[in-house]
C-alpha cells in the first residue's frame, strides 16, 4: 500500500450541517488532516439532528469521520488568534457559515489571499456570495424548491422532495473537486485560486436535462413517479412475488428484444404506438398495462432470468434494510467499522477506489475532543489552556 494522495495536507474548516462537512470528509478520506472548528458547547448543530447512531446524529457520523474537533469562540480575540495560527500553517480553508459571517470575521477570500497567498479558500453558500440573494438563508429543501427539482419529482397528484439532501450533497461534491483542482493549480503555478460553490448553482447544474427539455421542447417533463419522464418503458412493474421490478429499455433494439424474448409478442415491436421511444412515451399508460399484465404473472426470479437473458436492464426496488444487506456491498467487502463517541458503527468505503491506496476510516470526533492536543501543538501550555477554558474561549 502506498501513502494517501493528500497526506501532509492540512484543512481548517468552519463548517456545519451537510455541504461543507461532506467536502472535507472526502478530503480526510484521501489522507488530509481536517481540523473542524466548532462552537464551544453544542458544536456543529448537525450533531443534534437525531440520536440514532449510539446517541449520535446519523448525519453527523456520516459526514465527520477522520476529523479533529477543536472548539473555539471566534468572537473572542484569543479564539481568533488560535484560528489565525492554524490558518498560517494550513493548505485549505473551507467555510459555510451564515451569509456574510466569514467576511465579518476577516475571513473572506480576498482578505485571506492577501495574508496567505498559498491558502486554498473554499466558500460554500446558499445562493452565491454576490448577487440579489447573497444574504438569503438556504437549506436543502428550500434549494430543491427554487431549482425546480420538486416540480419534476413526484406524481401527477403532487410534487415531493428528493429523499436525500441532494442540494447539500451536490454542493459538497463540487467543493471537494474545486479544492482538489485548486491544490493542483497551486502545485503547477504557485497560485491558489479561491473556490466558490453555492447549493443553488450546484443543483442548477444537475437540473440540466429537464431544463433543456423544457426550454427547447416547449413544456416541462411530467412528474411520473417511479417512471422515467422521457423514456419508456423505464419504471417499476409488479411481479407475482409481490416485488416491484424496474425495467429499463434504452433504445429500439432493446425494445424489440423485450417484446420477443420476454413478452412473447414480436408484433408489439413494430406497433406504431410503441415503435419509437417518443411514441412509447406518448402511449405510456397502454404500454405499462401490457407489460404489467405479463410480469404480474411471473415470479420475481423468473422475470429477472428472462430479462437478463434478453439483455434488458432491471433492478428490484429495495427497502433501506434490504439495501444495507445488498449482496454487492457484501461481496465487494465495502463495509468497515468506524469508531464514534458512543460506540462502533458500520460505514461504507468511499466510492472512488484508488488501487493500492487504503482510504482513511478513522473515528468520528466528540465535541472538542482534540482541542487540548491542537493547542499544545501550537505552543500553548496547560496553564494557557486552562485559562482559555475558564474564559470559555474553548
Amino acid at each position: 500500500m502506498t501513502g494517501r494522495p493528500l497526506d501532509g495536507v492540512t484543512v481548517v474548516s468552519l463548517e456545519q450541517a451537510v455541504a461543507a462537512p461532506f467536502a472535507t470528509r472526502q478530503l480526510a478520506d484521501l489522507g488530509a488532516r481536517v481540523i473542524k472548528v466548532e462552537r464551544p458547547g453544542k458544536g456543529d448543530f448537525a450533531r443534534g439532528y437525531d440520536e440514532t447512531v449510539h446517541g449520535q446524529s446519523s448525519y453527523f457520523v456520516w459526514l465527520n469521520r477522520s476529523k479533529e474537533s477543536l472548539t473555539l469562540d471566534l468572537k473572542s480575540e484569543a479564539g481568533r488568534a488560535v484560528l489565525d495560527e492554524l490558518l498560517a500553517g494550513a493548505d485549505v480553508f473551507v467555510q459555510n457559515l451564515a451569509p456574510g459571517a466569514a467576511a465579518r470575521l476577516g475571513l473572506g477570500a480576498d482578505a485571506l489571499a492577501e495574508r496567505l497567498p498559498r491558502l486554498v479558500v473554499c466558500d460554500v453558500s446558499g445562493f452565491g456570495a454576490t448577487g440579489p440573494w447573497a444574504d438569503r438563508k438556504a437549506y436543502d429543501l428550500l434549494v430543491q424548491a427554487e431549482a425546480g427539482l420538486m416540480a419534476v419529482t413526484g406524481t401527477a397528484a403532487g410534487m415531493v422532495k428528493a429523499g436525500i439532501s441532494v442540494a447539500d450533497i451536490a454542493a459538497g461534491m463540487y467543493a471537494f473537486s474545486g479544492v482538489l483542482t485548486s491544490l493542483l493549480q497551486r502545485e503547477r503555478t504557485g497560485h491558489a485560486a479561491a473556490v466558490e460553490v453555492s447549493l443553488f448553482e450546484a443543483l442548477a447544474e444537475w437540473m440540466g436535462a429537464p431544463a433543456y427539455y423544457t426550454e427547447y421542447g416547449g413544456r416541462a417533463p411530467d412528474r411520473t413517479g417511479g417512471r422515467h419522464a422521457t423514456i419508456a418503458p423505464y419504471g417499476p412493474f409488479p411481479t407475482a412475488s409481490g416485488d416491484q421490478l424496474i425495467v429499463a429499455v434504452q433504445n429500439d433494439r432493446e425494445w424489440t428484444r423485450l417484446c420477443t424474448d420476454v413478452l412473447g409478442d414480436p408484433r408489439l415491436a413494430t406497433d406504431e404506438r410503441f415503435a419509437r421511444n417518443s411514441a412509447r412515451v406518448a402511449h405510456r399508460d397502454e404500454l405499462d398495462e401490457l407489460i404489467t399484465g405479463h410480469l404480474a404473472g411471473l415470479s420475481t426470479e423468473t422475470a429477472v432470468k428472462l430479462l437478463d437473458a434478453a439483455g434488458i436492464a432491471n433492478a428490484r426496488v429495495r427497502t433501506v434494510p434490504e439495501f444495507l444487506d445488498h449482496p454487492v456491498l457484501a461481496g465487494r467487502e465495502r463495509w468497515r467499522n468506524v469508531g464514534t463517541p458512543g460506540g462502533v458503527m458500520r460505514a461504507l468505503l468511499p466510492p472512488a477506489s484508488l488501487r493500492g491506496v487504503s482510504p482513511r476510516m478513522d473515528p468520528v470526533p466528540g465535541i472538542g475532543e482534540h482541542t487540548t492536543a491542537i493547542l499544545r501543538a501550537l505552543g500553548r501550555t496547560d496553564t494557557d489552556i486552562d485559562l482559555l477554558r475558564a474564559e470559555r474561549v474553548i
